[in-house]
Order: C-alpha cells, then sequence, then structure tokens
C-alpha cells in the first residue's frame, strides 16, 4: 500500500492516508483510472489481497445500445 501511496503521490499528486476510512477504495479507483501500467497492476493486486471490487465502469448510450441490439432477435414495433 506505501509503494501504491507514494507511485499516486508521484504520477496524480494524490496524497492518501491510510488512516482515513476510505483510502482502499480511492486508491483502487485512482490506480484504475491511471494511464501507468504498473500503477493499474498495482491497483489490481491491492484488489485481489484487500477483496474489495471495483464497480464496473458505467457503459456509455452508444455502448449500452449496441449491447442489447446484439441480444434483440425479434421485430421493432414503432
Amino acid at each position: 500500500m506505501q509503494h501504491i501511496r507514494r507511485q499516486l503521490r508521484q504520477e496524480l499528486g494524490l496524497d492518501i492516508h491510510i488512516s482515513e476510512s476510505d483510502a482502499v477504495p480511492r486508491m483502487l479507483e485512482c490506480c484504475a483510472q491511471s494511464m501507468n501500467a504498473e500503477t493499474r497492476a498495482l491497483g489490481e493486486h491491492l484488489g485481489e489481497v484487500s477483496g474489495i471490487r471495483r464497480a464496473p465502469p458505467a457503459l456509455t448510450e452508444a455502448q449500452l445500445i449496441a449491447k442489447y441490439m446484439e441480444r434483440y432477435t425479434g421485430t421493432l414495433r414503432g
């Protein structure tokens, strides 16, 4: 966790204290949004070790339409 804190401080300028009640979820979220592959990998490892799973990313409107159009095979009614 210390390594992740240092990495996030250096990369994003964030100062997350381990004593904060939401420290782990915040670190996981920041790691997931990072452009650095090493930081993202550290966040994934932290998620596995801590047992905290991030919510899946929200799909855009276009992605939702594509997802549901693949499944629907019936006729369209106007």
